[in-house]
């Protein structure tokens, strides 16, 4: 008998390639972390907490999102929170992780390069040890912050060069085009950094081929809004460029009114590589499975929808040929009895109709 395909989604092996280590600060832990520096918070239980949860626009989640990592102040936070992420990972069978950072974020409240490096970083290698989840760490830059400040980070990158694969851009994407950091990202690309950015989640569609042709990403990270432009569109298909699309993300900072109207769907049909990501999850009400799971449910998507888009996230990271392999294969062996099935099923009630 064919699994149920929500069965498979759990089961199959997933690759998070969107997801803001800051984003995974659950309020149970913003909590805990208040009470262990001795920093008061703004809300007086976590049920306050989730209550401003409901956000209007990327700006409202912002807000809210720099006022908690406010909590995040030791080497021993940093690892609390990364560590604790993985264990969800371990759960939700996401066994490779290409994860931001916002180092602007701490440096501002006078946490140290180091020490928040030392946090994530040893969880990292821990989850590893422990869960075999395999990584690569990404640093963005706010860029609602200026370019100056930029290289001041990147400078004090240097340091860590063996630690951090990438570098990334984020925060208010509105009056923020990504060549304002056009010499950052060429200064980037001569360290030898891989590129990423967020672009066309609010921003337009000029700010994905400013991305693309100015700062010379690798990786769209959201790119919804380019399916506006469909040059840009079949530019992105020509390159192979993919797309790390969050779902539940988009519902909550209304980028769209409901799943159902999701562009995820349309992605696909154009031929785009697209992924699904959980990106805030401690935000937004969903890791890496629930995602799948409702966006599945909303867009009515199949079984060789999923297994496409499980696949492309593998593909489009940075693990190496051989290791991707075994991964692509479990895939594969889940999906294709199932797939196969629904074909002959499909076939026998064509030909029940025929007669």
């Amino acid at each position: 008998m064919t699994m149920p395909l929500a069965a498979i989604i759990r089961r199959m092996p997933k690759a998070e390639l969107h997801l803001h280590i800051e984003g995974t600060l659950e309020p149970e832990m913003m909590f805990a972390l208040a009470a262990r520096n001795g920093h008061d918070l703004p809300y007086d239980s976590v049920e306050a907490v989730r209550r401003a949860y409901d956000f209007s626009s990327l700006q409202d989640f912002l807000d809210l999102y720099y006022q908690g990592m406010d909590v995040l102040r030791t080497e021993a936070d940093f690892f609390d929170l990364t560590f604790a992420y993985l264990q969800r990972c371990d759960a939700d069978n996401v066994v490779h992780v290409e994860i931001f950072f916002d180092p602007q974020g701490h440096l501002v409240r006078g946490v140290s390069f180091d020490a928040m490096m030392s946090g994530i970083t040893r969880a990292l290698d821990e989850g590893q040890k422990r869960f075999g989840i395999t990584h690569r760490l990404i640093m963005s830059f706010l860029r609602h912050l200026s370019e100056e400040n930029g290289f001041e980070v990147l400078d004090m990158a240097a340091a860590h060069r063996d630690r951090i694969f990438g570098v990334g851009l984020d925060s208010s994407e509105n009056g923020f085009p990504p060549s304002k950091f056009a010499r950052l990202f060429a200064a980037c690309r001569d360290q030898g950094y891989h590129l990423f950015a967020h672009a066309g989640e609010e921003g337009p569609p000029a700010y994905v081929r400013e991305a693309i042709d100015i700062l010379g990403i690798e990786r769209i990270d959201h790119g919804n809004r380019s399916l506006e432009d469909p040059d840009l569109v079949r530019e992105i298909v020509a390159r192979d460029l993919a797309l790390t699309v969050c779902p539940l993300s988009n519902l909550k900072l209304r980028v769209v009114d409901d799943l159902e109207s999701h562009p995820l769907g349309q992605m696909l049909e154009a031929g785009l590589r697209a992924t699904i990501n959980s990106d805030d999850p401690a935000y937004f009400g969903g890791y890496m499975t629930e995602n799948y799971l409702r966006i599945v449910e909303a867009l009515a998507l199949d079984h060789a929808d999923v297994r496409t888009l499980a696949r492309n996230a593998f593909e489009a990271s940075y693990l190496t040929s051989e290791d991707q392999a075994p991964h692509l294969d479990e895939i594969d062996r889940l999906f294709s009895d199932a797939i196969e099935e629904r074909g002959v099923a499909i076939q026998a009630r064509r030909s029940q109709e025929i007669r």
